[in-house]
């Protein structure tokens, strides 16, 4: 028989609330991955897959979903619920294959190559402006300057935010995905509520004005968008709207951010890259994704009993794909805890898979290839001016400012 829930190992390092995990969980999940199969925590009530097959198969089995469960009370948490309740990442098939395929045509690979030039042009823009503010070589902020606002502005465009309006994404974005952390404070739950009610009344306004005058954006497709007969509801939008503009620069900055510090922190990869930045650019992309993930955990829950790499998680059971770890799993990529900008193949998992692979794969991958590029053409010998500090959260993994100078 499978066991249910073996206890010979513990699992008791692994507590995505403390700092020091924080900071490095890299020998953490190195622990977890020699027990050979997932591991029960007691602490967190969940399962933990840290290997490469045993996360991979946990975010691409089918009765492994995510189960909505409402925040209460309910009246306090009611606009944070409906954002979560109809967003495309909080359901399972049939109602996700039903909002999955309204949206899938807007990321199609052909649309997302269209918008390469822009991208580019962007990243100039933005370069140029860093350039002109650091002739005399003082240091900058690459996430304030370079990291935060492309994807923002890539984004905001995509879906059609007027460029007035733009400066209430970040704010709104950051205090709604600290929900996704296991330790939030009385105040930080309040931001989340406030953020998740304004959010979404403007989005349901913009919404409204763009099925009066439509436009060429992502809202009004999405306002038109009809699949058999079938129309996104008025909430189905707004939480897809919310959800994309979470999704679609939250992951990029903080994916950016790492990578660009684990690129500086690797003196020989950096040249190699500033060498031949146009061969090299979307193998490292793919490198910043894998070496230090932005995404370190995602969670599931059994709908009926599964086996997973040996174990048995009963439904009901939540498991957690442990992504961070899983990248740097030795079983599957040579010199794991490497970083190497021309690593192929490099089969990492850092958007998922299965139903739920990221929707936005495909213009994450444009944007930070992209991204990469100009940032080395432009400053090849770029380098840290200080200590980056890291933003104090685990699941969502990220630096809050990386100070670098030309």
């Amino acid at each position: 028989m499978v066991p249910s829930r073996p206890v010979d190992v513990d699992p008791g390092c692994f507590d995505p609330r403390d700092a020091d995990l924080v900071r490095d969980p890299y020998p953490v999940f190195a622990e977890l991955r020699a027990a050979g199969r997932p591991l029960w925590s007691e602490q967190l009530g969940m399962w933990l897959a840290a290997r490469h097959r045993d996360a991979d198969a946990v975010v691409r089995h089918r009765a492994l979903g995510r189960i909505y469960q409402p925040r209460q009370p309910e009246d306090l948490w009611a606009g944070f619920n409906q954002l979560e309740r109809d967003s495309v990442l909080g359901c399972e098939p049939p109602r996700h294959t039903r909002l999955r395929g309204l949206l899938g045509k807007a990321f199609a690979r052909g649309n997302i190559e269209r918008l390469r030039p822009h991208i580019h042009e962007l990243c100039q823009a933005l370069l140029d402006a860093i350039e002109a503010k650091t002739r005399d070589g003082e240091p900058f902020d690459l996430i304030a300057e370079f990291a935060e606002p492309l994807p923002v502005m890539v984004i905001a465009e995509l879906l059609g935010i007027p460029d007035s309006d733009r400066h209430l994404l970040r704010p709104w974005s950051a205090d709604l995905v600290k929900m996704n952390e296991y330790e939030r404070t009385p105040a930080q739950e309040a931001a989340a509520r406030r953020a998740a009610a304004q959010f979404g009344a403007y989005v349901h306004a913009l919404a409204a004005e763009r099925r009066r005058r439509p436009h060429d954006d992502l809202i009004t497709h999405l306002a038109q968008a009809e699949q058999e007969g079938d129309r996104l509801t008025e909430d189905e939008l707004v939480a897809t709207v919310v959800v994309l503009l979470n999704a679609g620069h939250e992951a990029s900055v903080n994916c950016l951010g790492n990578g660009v510090v684990a690129l500086l922190s690797h003196p020989e990869q950096q040249r190699r890259l500033a060498q031949r930045p146009a061969e090299l650019a979307a193998t490292a992309a793919e490198e910043f994704l894998r070496f230090d993930s932005p995404l370190h955990l995602f969670e599931r829950t059994a709908t009926v009993d599964v086996e997973i790499g040996g174990i048995v998680v009963r439904a009901g059971e939540r498991i957690a794909a442990l992504l961070g770890s899983a990248n740097r799993d030795p079983e599957v990529f040579d010199r794991a805890d490497e970083f190497d900008v021309g690593r192929e193949p490099n089969p990492h998992i850092a958007f998922g898979g299965g139903v739920h692979f990221c929707v936005g794969a495909p213009l994450a991958r444009v944007e930070l290839a992209i991204a990469v590029r100009s940032l080395m053409e432009r400053f090849p010998g770029l380098s840290l001016a200080g200590t980056p500090v890291r933003r104090p959260t685990f699941v969502q993994r990220g630096w809050s400012s990386i100070s670098v100078a030309l």
